[in-house]
């Protein structure tokens, strides 16, 4: 049993203590003296018997007999309990405030500080974590252990930063120690509730000028904070003032803005005046168009109409006079026809007569030549006037020769007289 005394708080010591009655486990619990604290209590044997042994209802209470252990004895008065019977140990079941500081610790530049640190525990919940503390672990142990874990655990978290950061590592190395102490000796019963740095302590030189420096920096904070409140005056009449040129600005713009609606109004309005303008004269454009295009297709077919009667009345005037020169021509051949048939009829009827004419005038050819030479000579001279009457003419070579021949026979031997040049 030690105590280790170190700059600030005294290192804690858990000790098993040894008593004279079971019934005074309460008081000796309570009483703490040099930072050691009682955490399991070994009453004394008895010599023969106990006559009255009064069992305490607040710790573990654990009994052996014939030194074997038999577990928990129940709380109460146990009469003529013979010595073969004992309580062993008494466990607390209260959560104890362990401290555990440690001296002269190394940072990252070489600073030594002093941190203390502080740990509460408890030993259970329930009996079987007492007997496997008491059998497997103990308080000693358990002390050396805990003091060496905390020691290492700090002198390691002070090496990894500088001077000027160990007071920020206080939270983040709490949780970690509280993981690594619960996880090393939940197995043995005991349970680590809470880890906690309470101070951490740097040379006094170096104390003198943090605190001189924190000093300083309290004075600029605090000039700071004059320069940031009148910095926030002048901010707050420019914000104030940018809030009036703001306000003006948005009239103006709000004018600005009301103008260009009003603008935008009379040019929507514009717009629709010029495209109902435009529609109206699409419409009469296109009424004109259509009434063109009627008026065109009207007059294609009149035109057409009109060429179609042309031609029908052209075909029909066409066909008319064919007919009508077919019929004059039909008419014209029949009369021809007609004429031939009664020529032919004549001519066979004068033939007949000429014949029956001949045959007369041969039976009185002789009484009759005189009054034929005179007809004939009578008929030439009706030519010969009738030739004259129509102009002089000139008939020479074998025409004229075949008409003198014509005119008179070969058998008239009285030559006629000139006339008109013709002989």
């Amino acid at each position: 049993i030690y105590t280790m005394v170190y700059q600030g708080v005294e290192h804690s010591t858990v000790i098993q203590k040894r008593i004279r009655n079971a019934s005074d486990a309460d008081k000796k619990f309570a009483k703490i003296k040099d930072n050691q604290i009682p955490i399991v209590l070994v009453p004394r044997w008895p010599i023969l018997f106990h006559f009255a042994l009064n069992v305490p209802s607040g710790p573990f209470v654990l009994w052996q007999h014939f030194q074997k252990d038999m577990g928990k004895l129940n709380p109460g008065v146990i009469w003529f309990w013979p010595a073969w019977n004992r309580v062993s140990h008494i466990v607390t079941r209260a959560t104890i405030t362990y401290n555990a500081p440690a001296k002269n610790c190394p940072t990252a530049d070489n600073v030594m500080v002093n941190v203390d640190l502080s740990l509460t525990f408890r030993i259970g919940p329930d009996i079987d974590g007492a007997r496997n503390f008491i059998y497997k672990l103990g308080a000693h142990r358990f002390d050396e252990l805990l003091s060496s874990e905390t020691e290492e655990a700090i002198r390691g978290l002070v090496y990894s930063v500088t001077h000027d950061k160990v007071n920020d590592l206080r939270e983040e190395f709490a949780v970690g120690m509280l993981a690594t102490l619960n996880s090393k000796v939940q197995s043995y019963g005991v349970q680590i509730m809470n880890v906690k740095i309470t101070d951490v302590k740097l040379p006094h030189e170096l104390q003198e000028r943090l605190e001189r420096t924190t000093t300083f920096k309290t004075k600029m904070e605090e000039k700071e904070k004059t320069f940031e409140n009148k910095l926030r005056v002048v901010e707050d009449e420019a914000i104030t003032e940018l809030e009036t040129i703001m306000k003006k600005n948005s009239r103006k713009v709000q004018e600005v803005q009301a103008e260009m609606q009003r603008f935008v109004i009379e040019q929507r309005e514009m717009e629709e005046k010029a495209k109902g303008s435009g529609r109206v004269q699409q419409v009469e454009t296109k009424s004109k168009v259509e009434v063109s295009i009627k008026k065109a297709q009207g007059d294609e077919f009149v035109n057409r109409v009109k060429g179609q009667q042309e031609g029908e009345a052209l075909l029909k005037k066409t066909e008319i006079e064919c007919q009508k020169k077919i019929i004059e021509s039909n008419q014209r051949a029949h009369v021809v026809v007609k004429q031939s048939e009664v020529d032919l009829k004549k001519s066979e009827f004068d033939a007949g007569a000429m014949i029956a004419s001949a045959k007369v005038e041969a039976e009185a050819a002789k009484s009759l030549e005189e009054k034929r030479r005179y007809e004939l000579e009578w008929a030439r001279l009706e030519v010969l006037k009738k030739i004259a009457g129509d102009g002089r003419r000139f008939i020479s070579g074998e025409k004229g020769k075949q008409i003198l021949n014509d005119l008179i026979p070969e058998t008239t031997i009285k030559r006629a007289p000139i006339l008109n040049g013709v002989h």
